[in-house]
């Protein structure tokens, strides 16, 4: 089984979030149906713009935990490096 580490965004440069899961495609989806976490909901959060996939539950969650502390600027960074125009990776996901 594969773990996943993801950030969403509202839009390129919008508003943020970090979360985790075991099937990033059906939680995506979740996210872009209204089925997400409050803060998505309320934030119009669903664009998936950058994910890291992980072995672990455990190792998704310590890289999903540092990537909260971080700053934003270190956030965009992460995201601008594989993702520099912040396209919805959610159309490319084998779903």
């Amino acid at each position: 089984m594969a773990f996943y580490v993801y950030l969403l965004a509202s839009q390129k440069n919008g508003t943020l979030y970090c979360g985790h899961t075991d099937d990033i495609a059906s939680r995506v989806h979740a996210h872009k149906e209204g089925r997400g976490a409050a803060f998505t909901r309320r934030y119009h959060v669903n664009r998936l713009v950058w994910y890291e996939l992980h072995d672990t539950r455990d190792a998704a969650k310590t890289r999903e935990y540092q990537i909260k502390k971080w700053n934003r600027a270190w956030k965009v960074r992460l995201i601008e490096e594989g993702n520099p125009d912040w396209i919805d990776l959610y159309l490319q996901l084998n779903h």
